[in-house]
């Protein structure tokens, strides 16, 4: 029994030390840039075919409340889970490079693929996120 009650106790204290260690970042963790980096050549060549819709960002504003928000917070800032969407890396990222991780997700990230979600409105969120308003507080659900 004494010998038992002193494991626990060892495992407690090896637990609290390594909880009160700084925590690194995950091994499987790949930056931003290797994300873009594995785009196919011929993905990152895809224009946006909503680019010039007049309507597109407005919808692609729902739609970000809706399927986005989550994770990169309401206004596209960053959040819990998801990078900030106004870093140099993604402004500077083609709309096809854009597109393909939207659809194919970054699974090392914890980002979903949205290929269920129809290809014009992967297109329109991507509209949203270039228009000149930029992605300001979408709104869950609401135009």
């Amino acid at each position: 029994m004494k010998t038992a009650l002193r494991l626990l106790a060892a495992a407690s204290l090896l637990a609290l030390n390594s909880a009160a260690e700084p925590r690194e970042k995950p091994k499987d963790f790949e930056p931003l840039e290797a994300v873009l980096a594995r785009v196919p050549t011929k993905a990152r060549a895809r224009q946006n075919p909503l680019e010039t819709d007049p309507q597109a960002p407005r919808a692609g504003k729902k739609l970000f409340g809706q399927h986005c928000a989550e994770c990169h917070g309401m206004s596209a800032g960053g959040g819990k889970r998801g990078p900030n969407l106004h870093s140099a890396e993604v402004q500077q990222a083609t709309p096809g490079e854009i597109f393909w991780t939207v659809t194919n997700g970054v699974v090392r990230r914890g980002m979903p693929a949205w290929s269920k979600l129809p290809e014009p409105q992967r297109w329109q969120i991507i509209t949203f996120l270039r228009s000149s308003t930029g992605p300001v507080q979408a709104t869950p659900g609401k135009d």
